[in-house]
């Protein structure tokens, strides 16, 4: 099944450690979102989108190049990492439906977060991502290809 996923991982890059273990185990195409717009994904079977999250919504240049790259009919997928609040995803969400794209599966877990007052206790979910976090994500992208 051939894959890409769009990504953006700023400050600390805990969403990158993430998909660097996916790309170790599987045949990934990893396209950073910023310097992909718009980036061809006719050729793609399986699209992930991931990020860290801003402001409780993924970063907007996934957003962004999910609305102008998505092929209508696609599966797809998404990860994030997040350092205080679970993101609210309807904004890609309705991008899918809009595109008729399946959403296979989300996975995401803390990541190490020291933005703005936090950086005054010195940030949270220090040694996050870790192993076993991620692990699951390797888990969760073989669990998305072997369907």
């Amino acid at each position: 099944m051939k894959t890409a996923i769009l990504y953006c991982s700023q400050h600390h890059g805990n969403t990158k450690k993430l998909l660097d273990a996916i790309a170790k185990q599987a045949d990934v195409t990893l396209l950073e979102a910023s310097a992909h717009e718009p980036a061809d994904l006719t050729g793609y079977d399986l699209i992930g989108f991931a990020s860290g999250i801003y402001y409780s919504k993924l970063h907007e240049s996934v957003v962004a190049c999910a609305e102008k790259s998505l092929p209508t009919g696609k599966k797809i997928f998404i990860v994030y990492t997040y350092g205080a609040w679970k993101p609210d995803l309807q904004n890609i969400q309705k991008i899918a439906a809009a595109k008729e794209a399946q959403i296979l599966g989300v996975y995401g877990c803390r990541g190490f977060s020291d933005y703005g007052p936090l950086k005054l206790i010195g940030g949270i979910g220090k040694g996050r991502p870790n192993a076993e976090e991620i692990a699951g994500a390797v888990r969760f992208f073989k669990g998305l290809t072997a369907r």
